[in-house]
């Protein structure tokens, strides 16, 4: 075990070569054991402007944003205006996608763990006005059902947008003002912007891209996604102390460090359960609760959350048990890797806790016949294309489709090999990764159903599946 003035003078020290290390331009970082919290950054917010990083910059948090709205929706249970197993149609009748009988029976709670099992990954612009996200979500009538709901994982950014608009119509305001109202204002917050135009106020990190493999990274073509996309995570920034001050208050039982109680006393630890377990896919948690991702470690429970935005990285975990709290915000470069040095030198040192291995490929593959994997798994984004050649060698292709070809995505080629029962993970990293492909279910003729990378793609030309449905060990008609 260490303490926070060990902690700062080796961020202090190492993180400047960390960054260059791992070509990060810049990273912010807050810590936080019990009521004790230090903060800091190095490096430059964009590659172009040259100007640098302090710990009173801002970055994009990306889907950490879900923690806020999730912690918006049980604000609404705490008040008895909201019941988590209650159908979504209860609250905003006019919600629709393609299978009328799964928007007739998904629930806030399925919403809130990702077991609602249509497609999420829909990045449609709605435009800049307070209407953006009322807009979104009537927008969502022609989404596919993946499977039926509460029936397994699939993280879902659209199931989000319509969590943030069951907010809208709930608190009659849009969704950035009741996320300055009821929680950044609460929180005591004063450097959290929920647009570019508050962002602007601050030394803002600008994200950055590699537009071709290997050619290093630029500053991206654009700051944010679309405001539409908020609730899931397109808009917020903060600089990592404020980050810190609301996983804080999480710790704390709900309590803000000015005394507010923004969540029932309760409802945080709530949050934090267990609720639906993954597939083993190694970069994500073990299991998620509503709204946080879950770690089960040998040391005790992990929770948190990451945020990928255009070109900005966020990382935030938590020790209940220890009050233990650390941010990292990145804009740029690999910072999967940084986060692993970084995040867990504080874990280890603060918590005793020691992050999973990360997956990597075998030394020495075998060879398989890869006959149940083979075949294109289709979703709005992409297009992914599992093949074997005479040399029993696998490849996959991943073809980019609608907003992901808007971006400047690319066809890519790459090799897989076994890794674990029905998994094949890449033999080439991407920022510093290893993405284990998980291959689920039976589509009739002995092929998966599924492609999981931590979203269920499912096999092109195949029907969602009638039947019982299973969440939390207990069978639903």
């Amino acid at each position: 075990m260490g303490d926070l003035g060990d902690l700062r003078a080796w961020l202090d020290e190492q993180l400047p070569p960390l960054l260059e290390k791992y070509d990060v331009p810049a990273a912010g970082w807050a810590v936080a054991q019990g009521g004790e919290v230090i903060d800091g950054a190095a490096g430059l917010l964009s590659k172009e402007t040259r100007v640098e990083a302090t710990p009173d910059s801002v970055f994009q948090i990306g889907s950490i944003t879900k923690l806020w709205t999730s912690s918006l929706v049980l604000q609404l249970v705490d008040e008895g205006l909201v019941e988590l197993d209650r159908p979504i149609r209860d609250y905003l009748p006019d919600f629709r996608i393609a299978d009328e009988r799964a928007a007739a029976r998904i629930t806030i709670r399925q919403l809130l763990n990702h077991t609602a099992g249509f497609e999420g990954d829909i990045f449609l612009d709605t435009g800049f006005g307070d209407d953006c996200l009322e807009k979104y979500v009537a927008s969502l009538q022609d989404v596919p059902q993946l499977f039926p709901p509460g029936e397994q994982f699939s993280y879902n950014n659209a199931g989000y947008c319509v969590l943030g608009r069951l907010v809208e119509v709930l608190r009659g305001r849009h969704y950035d003002a009741c996320l300055r109202e009821y929680l950044i204002t609460p929180l005591g917050l004063t450097h959290a912007a929920t647009d570019a135009y508050e962002a602007i106020r601050f030394r803002a990190a600008m994200g950055h891209v590699e537009l071709e493999r290997g050619a290093g990274y630029v500053p991206a073509p654009v700051w944010a996604m679309a405001r539409s996309n908020a609730p899931a995570g397109a808009m917020l920034s903060m600089r990592p102390r404020d980050l810190l001050t609301f996983a804080q208050m999480h710790l704390d039982d709900g309590r803000a460090a000015g005394g507010a109680q923004v969540l029932a006393p309760g409802t945080a630890a709530r949050m934090h359960d267990w609720q639906v377990d993954l597939p083993e896919l190694g970069l994500m948690g073990s299991s998620w609760g509503l709204g946080f991702e879950r770690f089960d470690l040998p040391a005790g429970t992990l929770i948190g959350h990451d945020g990928n935005t255009v070109g900005q990285a966020a990382f935030l975990r938590m020790v209940p048990g220890a009050r233990v709290a650390v941010v990292l915000l990145t804009n740029g470069g690999d910072a999967m890797s940084l986060y692993k040095d970084v995040v867990g030198r504080v874990l280890g040192r603060l918590a005793g806790v020691e992050l999973p291995a990360a997956p990597t490929p075998p030394a020495e593959p075998g060879q398989i016949d890869a006959e149940r994997f083979l075949g294109t798994y289709s979703a709005q984004v992409f297009e992914l294309t599992v093949s074997q050649d005479e040399d029993r060698r696998i490849w996959i292709e991943q073809v980019p489709k609608g907003f992901f070809e808007e971006m400047g995505g690319r066809a890519e080629r790459t090799e897989l090999v076994p890794y674990r029962d029905d998994m094949l993970i890449p033999v080439e990293p991407d920022r510093g990764m290893y993405v284990p492909h998980a291959f689920l279910g039976d589509d009739g003729t002995g092929h998966a159903l599924y492609l999981h990378l931590g979203r269920a793609i499912r096999r092109a030309g195949t029907a969602v599946p009638a039947g019982k449905t299973v969440l939390s060990g207990k069978e639903e008609a």
